[in-house]
């Protein structure tokens, strides 16, 4: 049994690593985390263009119509590369909410803007994520009050879904009564709002179980950040693999000397089994898969591990120079720290894992 991705797949991945290396460098990060740009266009563009982005929404409304397991790959490449665009707030989150969610008006009217680039969209869940609302969501039937959780690419997207108690809502951030608050965060390159809402006009999706769809996009969401945290970590640790073959104290290449070694050693053996629990969501994700809870519970906790880890070990890795503004690893560090808590603490889906496993025994 073949437990790895097909040629096809392998050959879409190098595809998107050759558009990222290229577009998706250090400078081009940098200027959105300086704040000359919101986020990289010429990498969303790309990614749109490429059908990568839209890899698993079907085209009939725009995407590429592939799968999951395409997508798993576009972000761990995404994740390799620090790609600044707004992939895990329009695609894993607003758009599959939409696509599990909404009527099939909804579906057409709103996810072929997203799939083309032409809405950013945003999304933001009650279920694991934190909610940090001065005043609670209120919605009415047709408008929307109060302040929203914090939202993963809210200063710049023109439409947002939210959960409402038991209600999904789709909101244009257009409408009237939108107040946009950009936050402080440590990794600029994927800037966070609140959006205060006064009578803002807004839709509620079709179903009728939307915390129940809400935890399913949540889950979703958590394999899909999980290979966008083994792509960073695995390039990090490539980074400082280099980096000690290269330098030298005492007459020797420092990756020689047995104390970096241990270190890298045990880099490498959690990002690989962040990799095996990464796979496996990837498979029930794909497969839908009564599992699905599970896995990518165990996924997010794995890959969440193992990104921070790495990127803490590369700066020290580095020596002095790590440490520096000019050296990448702060990049790295400020992106791990950045996942561990985009949609709820490593600590959150722990305990999801504990509940699930209990399930499963009892």
């Amino acid at each position: 049994m073949n437990f790895d991705f097909s040629d096809d797949q392998r050959l879409l991945q190098e595809a998107v690593r050759t558009m990222l290396a290229e577009n998706s460098t250090s400078q081009a990060v940098r200027e959105v985390l300086e704040g000359r740009a919101t986020h990289s266009t010429k990498v969303w563009q790309n990614l749109i263009h490429m059908g990568a982005a839209a890899a698993a929404i079907p085209e009939v409304y725009g995407g590429a119509g592939l799968g999951y397991l395409e997508l798993c790959l576009v972000a761990e490449e995404a994740g390799r590369h620090l790609a600044a665009v707004p992939l895990s707030s329009s695609i894993y989150r607003a758009a599959e909410a939409l696509l599990r969610a909404g009527s099939e008006a909804q579906k057409r009217r709103w996810l072929p803007g997203i799939t083309q680039g032409e809405v950013i969209a945003t999304a933001a869940f009650t279920s694991t994520e934190r909610y940090r609302a001065p005043s609670p969501l209120n919605f009415d039937g047709q408008r929307l009050h109060g302040t929203s959780p914090i939202l993963a690419d809210g200063a710049i997207a023109q439409i947002a879904v939210l959960q409402v108690g038991n209600d999904l809502v789709v909101v244009d951030l257009n409408g009237q009564g939108v107040r946009r608050t950009a936050l402080p965060t440590i990794d600029p390159t994927r800037p966070l709002a609140q959006i205060e809402f006064s009578g803002t006009p807004a839709e509620r999706l079709e179903t009728a179980e939307g915390a129940a769809v809400a935890a399913r996009v949540l889950d979703a969401a958590a394999v899909l950040l999980a290979f966008e945290q083994v792509g960073g970590a695995a390039r990090i640790l490539e980074l400082a693999r280099d980096y000690s073959l290269e330098r030298k104290a005492f007459g020797r290449q420092i990756g020689s000397f047995q104390a970096l070694k241990h270190k890298m050693a045990d880099i490498f053996t959690r990002i690989e089994l962040a990799r095996v629990h990464a796979y496996y969501g990837a498979w029930a994700l794909s497969s839908d898969a009564p599992e699905l809870p599970r896995a990518a519970a165990a996924a997010r906790v794995a890959a969440t591990r193992a990104f921070l880890l790495a990127a803490e070990e590369g700066i020290e890795l580095h020596g002095g120079i790590g440490f520096t503004w000019e050296m990448d690893c702060h990049l790295y560090y400020r992106r791990a720290r950045h996942l561990a808590q985009l949609i709820g603490s490593e600590h959150a889906w722990r305990a999801r894992l504990a509940d699930e496993l209990i399930k499963e025994a009892a």
